[in-house]
């Protein structure tokens, strides 16, 4: 059982229906852990929106009084309970009614400070933007917030920018920062078109009174914090860059320009004047000019800028985000009953896939029985016998395979039988005939005079050629022919032929004629073999040409121009009937049933010229009319014919 189909077919089955059902179940399981992370997801997404809102309240308030109004309004959005409270957990604001409000959880959802974002957080609440790289909010501007005349001011100022750019056909429009100071933005962000124009944008660029101010208490800041380190001070620049300030882009341009000394970090620092989120463009960090010192410089920056933004945003709160009736998100329970489910659903696929595995097997294993049967029965003797062909399929085409060998077999069988026969009769009657002297002179009815003589050499001979013909068949069969290859004129190898038959032809009445041009096809082959084989051609012609008739020897080069060369050997005979010229070649084989030795030879000539010919690595067919003669064609391969 364990090497039959049927069993590796089953064992096969089953290992496959074990591997389903365990497929299946994991796919279930993480079917279902994704539609699990994707409502993660989605509380997640709307968990981060609900903490850049209230990030976006610290960022721009110094205290977290009047935030209940915003906290109630992200509650009744998200459909989710929000509670606000401060690191020692005192409330600041709740969305739940404080009677009915479950105790909030030991762990907090994330921390609001304005002055250490999370980025994860903060990345999803404003579309993937991120924050800055010292993870101060883009939005907590301090004392860089322009007041309200000085925003009024630069407002007009860009206004009178984006006319004078739209008259030059630079399409352009005012854009207004966290900290309320305007820039003009180009369409196609492609700042250099402005260049060209008398729209000077430098007067934007140029910070006010206040927003200097706030910048040299930076600078001073930061150079405490440079100085306590034992390193030279920096002087800040409006991008909060540091180094020469003539690297910047596009003047009137505002935002991070690119620093001499670029900050390390890969995202953009805040300007003093504008949010970098929303106006600015990423820095260009260059790796040759970052280091050590460059490291410590935007350590300082960023320190000095939490320091000097501390007063004016809000202070650190604890977030809790969850279920409005303090519920956690429902899990799967996995009883007993649901076990057993689970377990019965498998063990019925185990059992379907095990009962069709069997019911095709049987199938399967049906056909092939037939065909051991059948080959088992072969090989004891018996008459070989055909399977029936079930379909289309592998075991289809099997069985049909199966009995065109059979039938190739008993093709092979009834010509082995019948070869047999023949090589016994062809070797009998001139045997029979040396005996039959032989006994005549031992009794004395016959004299061994030369008549005597010429009789028994002439059948010994005839005895000879018979078995030439068989050893040339036996040798072309195995593979073993020799040739002896050599450029052959072939005009001058059929007037050998044509030489070598002539008297016979004579003594038969039939003309003999050569038609070959001058000089003729030239081949490598070789001329004992192609003679032999044209001979044959032309001896049996000659045997089946009436008195009065002609036989033909003609050579010439292929039309198609490819080299091969031509050989015809035409007679004006009895021709072949239809029905016999297709074993014109076969062995033993002759028209004259009777096997006459007045018309026939020993039936192995034909057979002889074709081994030859494709020993050449040529062909050779055969055309007939009956009553008007029958034409032989060798097609060999040629060389360059000679030279005149």
């Amino acid at each position: 059982m364990r090497r039959s189909l049927l069993g590796r077919l089953l064992a096969v089955s089953a290992l496959v229906a074990a591997c389903s059902v365990a497929a299946t179940a994991w796919i279930a399981v993480q079917t279902t852990s994704g539609a699990i992370k994707q409502e993660q997801g989605q509380n997640l997404t709307a968990d981060a929106r609900i903490y850049d809102t209230l990030l976006d309240y610290a960022a721009r308030n110094p205290t977290w009084d009047g935030v209940g109004a915003t906290v109630r309004e992200l509650a009744r959005e998200s459909g989710r309970r929000v509670a606000l409270t401060t690191q020692g957990r005192q409330p600041l604001a709740d969305s739940a009614t404080a009677a009915t409000a479950p105790a909030l959880p030991p762990q907090a959802s994330a921390v609001v400070d304005a002055l250490s974002v999370d980025t994860v957080l903060a990345a999803r609440g404003t579309d993937g933007q991120g924050t800055a790289a010292d993870r101060i909010d883009p939005r907590a501007v301090g004392p860089f917030r322009l007041s309200a005349a000085d925003s009024k001011t630069l407002r007009r100022t860009a206004d009178d920018k984006v006319e004078c750019l739209n008259r030059a056909g630079i399409a352009s429009d005012v854009v207004v920062g966290a900290s309320g100071r305007p820039r003009v933005q180009i369409v196609g962000n492609d700042p250099e078109r402005a260049l060209g124009t008398r729209c000077d944008l430098a007067a934007l660029d140029t910070p006010t009174r206040s927003e200097q101010k706030a910048l040299d208490a930076l600078t001073g800041l930061a150079d405490a914090c440079l100085k306590r380190q034992g390193r030279e001070g920096v002087q800040l620049n409006s991008d909060l860059s540091w180094g020469d300030p003539a690297s910047s882009t596009v003047p009137g341009e505002p935002g991070p320009l690119v620093p001499r000394v670029p900050l390390p970090a890969p995202a953009p620092v805040p300007t003093p004047r504008d949010a970098p989120a929303e106006d600015a463009e990423p820095s260009v960090v260059t790796p040759e000019r970052t280091g050590e010192n460059d490291r410590a410089i935007a350590s300082c920056v960023s320190a000095a800028r939490s320091e000097q933004l501390s007063s004016y945003v809000a202070s650190p709160a604890l977030l809790f985000i969850g279920d409005e009736g303090g519920a956690t998100l429902p899990g799967f329970d996995l009883s007993p009953a649901n076990t057993a489910r689970i377990a019965g659903a498998a063990a019925l696929v185990l059992a379907l896939t095990v009962g069709a595995s069997v019911f095709a097997g049987a199938r399967l294993v049906r056909p092939l029985h037939a065909l051991t049967g059948a080959a088992q029965r072969m090989r004891d003797g018996e008459q070989p016998e055909s399977v029936p062909v079930s379909g289309d399929d592998e075991v289809g085409r099997l069985a049909a395979a199966f009995n065109d060998m059979s039938a190739h077999r008993a093709r092979l069988e009834e010509q082995r039988k019948a070869m047999v026969s023949d090589v016994a009769h062809e070797l009998r009657t001139p045997l029979s005939n040396i005996r039959g002297w032989l006994e005549a002179a031992q009794d004395g009815l016959a004299d061994p005079d030369p008549a005597f003589v010429s009789s028994l050499l002439e059948e010994a001979v005839l005895l000879q050629h018979i078995i030439d013909d068989l050893q040339d068949l036996a040798a072309a069969d195995a593979g073993v022919l020799r040739l002896h290859p050599e450029s052959v004129e072939i005009r001058e190898l059929l007037s050998q032929v044509a030489a070598a038959h002539q008297a016979r032809a004579e003594n038969a009445g039939v003309t003999l004629a050569v038609t070959a041009t001058a000089p003729g096809p030239a081949l490598l082959a070789d001329p004992v073999r192609l003679r032999q084989a044209v001979g044959n051609l032309v001896s049996n012609a000659v045997r089946h040409t009436p008195e009065g008739g002609r036989v033909t020897l003609r050579a010439y080069a292929h039309e198609e121009g490819d080299g091969t060369v031509l050989v015809e050997v035409t007679d004006t005979g009895s021709g072949i009937p239809p029905e016999d010229l297709p074993h014109v070649f076969d062995r033993f084989w002759r028209a004259e049933k009777s096997r006459s030795r007045r018309t026939g030879g020993s039936g192995l000539g034909l057979a002889i010229v074709r081994k030859l010919v494709e020993a050449h690595g040529g062909t050779v067919d055969a055309t007939s009319v009956e009553g008007e003669g029958s034409t032989f064609v060798l097609r060999l391969p040629g060389t360059t014919p000679s030279g005149p």
